[in-house]
């Protein structure tokens, strides 16, 4: 009978220990599992020395996932598959976000680093108040140029891309919204236009141009124009810096009479688990002096006013990416459009696109 106890003991002992162990290593897994943040942003839109340099001073984890555009991020977050705590949409996903009730509230707050934004970009229509997101890059639509082959007088205006003398020059990027926003402001209309005639005269508008169309592309406009490929070439800011980087002979331009002006900007989604974490990454990349390091990195043009001082005197007085007030007066911000709309946008491009 005592050697039945003991056993019994002896088992009662070894469950104990077995428990005890479980239950450390799971305390360190919650602990571990406290320290991360999930990050969903746009492929190659952070420098990475940021990332490390925030993990070595708050001891969160960063787990960093990047999509290929709005509508697939905005997919996967309504999908709840995977609860990130940072995404990065850009300013009309932002509206639609702000609808669907996928984004968090902003508490400023919690950001001690909020001031050194420029009020210029803030209190947008995407999102008054920004009581749902914060800036974290802007830029422009406009013509990358190769001087080898063009002269600057000849393309500082939308209208003068369907001149003859380009035929087979240019490269368009692959955007419905970006192309009929071209051809709408060559015709007086505006970026956001949703009549169905003028969205019709802006495609036969297209249609006119593609005799002068090299290609119409993603990403690759980036090589082609890096490699003397294409004279011309309709693209963001951040792509043109690039391109611009490796070869000389590219310039930038923004025609003064409208283009589009977008904003990628952070938010927390409801569905995020760290939210502090999400706060404390936020508050360092307003740190003026790591959104001037990221601005480098990128190319893009930040909307932090106090980082302004830390970038090269070159970039700062750079008006292809820092454009001048009268400018930027008639720069307009992408809307959310009806799903309607965004279809016929989407249908018209499609069109165009078989027309070559």
């Amino acid at each position: 009978m005592k050697k039945l106890i003991a056993i019994f003991v002896g088992i009662l002992v070894v469950c104990a220990v077995i428990t005890g162990i479980n239950y450390q290593m799971n305390a360190k897994t919650t602990a571990n599992e406290k320290k991360v943040l999930n990050i969903y942003n746009w492929g190659d839109y952070i420098d990475p020395a940021l990332i490390t340099k925030f993990e070595k001073e708050t001891g969160y984890h960063v787990v960093y996932e990047t999509f290929d555009s709005n509508e697939a991020m905005l997919t996967k977050i309504k999908q709840g598959g995977t609860s990130y705590d940072l995404a990065v949409p850009s300013d009309y996903t932002v509206q639609r976000m702000i609808k669907s009730g996928l984004v968090a509230k902003i508490d400023k707050t919690k950001l001690s680093n909020y001031h050194n934004l420029d009020s210029r970009f803030l209190n947008l229509s995407f999102d008054p108040n920004n009581d749902y997101s914060v800036p974290y890059f802007w830029g422009t639509l406009g013509i990358v140029y190769n001087d080898q082959y063009v002269k600057a007088s000849q393309v500082q205006h939308w209208e003068q891309l369907w001149n003859p003398a380009f035929k087979q020059s240019i490269m368009l990027t692959d955007s419905a919204r970006d192309m009929l926003g071209i051809a709408l402001i060559t015709q007086g209309h505006g970026m956001n236009d949703t009549d169905e005639t003028d969205l019709k005269n802006a495609q036969t508008k297209l249609k006119q141009l593609m005799p002068n169309v090299k290609a119409i592309v993603a990403d690759e406009i980036k090589m082609y124009m890096k490699q003397n490929e294409a004279k011309i070439a309709v693209t963001y800011s951040g792509e043109a810096a690039e391109m611009m980087s490796y070869n000389h002979h590219l310039h930038y331009v923004v025609p003064t009479e409208g283009s589009n002006m977008w904003f990628d900007n952070m938010v927390i989604p409801k569905t995020a688990k760290h939210k502090v974490a999400a706060y404390a990454f936020i508050n360092f990349m307003l740190s003026p002096k790591n959104a001037a390091q990221n601005a480098e990195y990128i190319g893009y043009s930040t909307p932090n006013k106090a980082a302004m001082k830390y970038l090269p005197t070159s970039v700062q007085q750079d008006k292809q990416f820092y454009p001048t007030e009268s400018t930027v007066a008639h720069l307009e911000v992408y809307q959310d459009l009806p799903l309607k709309v965004i279809g016929n946008y989407n249908d018209l491009f499609l069109g165009f696109k078989m027309s070559k």
